[in-house]
């Protein structure tokens, strides 16, 4: 079973970020390397090891690889106000990480996953010198009516009114009622618990209320990546419960995009199918770098 436990030869790092070290797992390229470097940015609740699986051979194909806890995200420092989590904030301060992994010499390959996604479009639109972008499971603009935007809605009461700890216990109780939560080990419900309580709550306030309120700017980012050369990939599963497939086709077109639907995935093909996912991003990537 592929998880945030899949072993991987990463090692876990501190960067230099603009309010303390970002947390990550890093992993330099094996064999030839291809003078590039896939930096992979988690969604809502995320964390760096959402990546574990592609790791390894992102690596073996000749790309080095640095997943990272946003800030504010669990083992990442983040900064005290809930606005400096919006997509904008988060994205300038991840081109700055950018911009640091360029002055090694190194080509950037931007991923982000769900609300990685949007905070990924804000490092390029703050200017990021990316030499790709790719929308993994991400959406135009802000989340869609549905189960998860009212999680969203109950989730920020409970944890303005009693806190983490019951925010979380909520979070189990709404994820214990899924037939395939119970398939989960319970290592990996620990590990869910451990990295919810951990991070930030101004952290998870403010990314909450921008997954709510983000707006559409795929016309802008689209005027960015042409004008910039930029390529750029969505790539979604096809049951997608966040934003539809269907939306992020159009955000694609919208692009000049290439896209992908990943058949079986749901909102995490990172963990669901990632053997899938690879033979998605690997050969795309290949085709950017050269």
């Amino acid at each position: 079973m592929h998880s945030q436990f899949s072993p991987h030869r990463a090692e876990r790092v501190d960067l230099p970020g603009r309010h303390g070290p970002i947390a990550a797992l890093r992993a330099p390229a094996a064999g030839s390397d291809l003078g590039a470097t896939a930096l992979l940015l988690p969604g809502y609740t995320g964390s760096k090891e959402d990546f574990a699986p592609l790791l390894d051979p992102i690596s073996d194909a000749g790309i080095e690889v640095v997943a990272v806890d946003l800030p504010g995200q669990y083992e990442s420092v983040g900064p005290v106000a809930e606005s400096a989590y919006r997509p904008a904030e988060l994205g300038a301060v991840m081109a700055e990480l950018v911009a640091k992994l360029a002055a090694e010499g190194r080509r950037v390959l931007l991923l982000g996953h769900s609300f990685g996604g949007l905070v990924a479009r804000g490092a390029v639109l703050a200017g990021a010198p990316v030499s790709g972008l790719t929308l993994l499971a991400s959406g135009p603009s802000e989340l869609p009516p549905g189960a998860r935007r009212t999680a969203l809605d109950y989730g920020e009461v409970v944890l303005r009114e009693q806190g983490i700890e019951a925010s979380q216990q909520v979070n189990e109780t709404r994820q214990a009622l899924q037939p395939r939560w119970r398939l989960i080990p319970q290592e990996l419900k620990d590990f869910y618990r451990e990295r919810f309580v951990r991070s930030s709550p101004a952290g998870l306030l403010g990314m909450g209320s921008a997954l709510r309120t983000e707006p559409d700017l795929v016309a802008k980012l689209a005027r960015v990546t042409r004008s910039s050369g930029i390529p750029c990939l969505v790539v979604c599963g096809e049951l997608d419960d966040a934003w539809s497939a269907a939306s992020q086709r159009d955000m694609a077109e919208r692009l000049d995009a290439d896209f992908a639907v990943l058949p079986g995935a749901m909102h995490s093909p990172n963990t669901e199918v990632p053997d899938a996912l690879l033979a998605t991003l690997l050969p795309t990537w290949r085709a950017w770098l050269s």
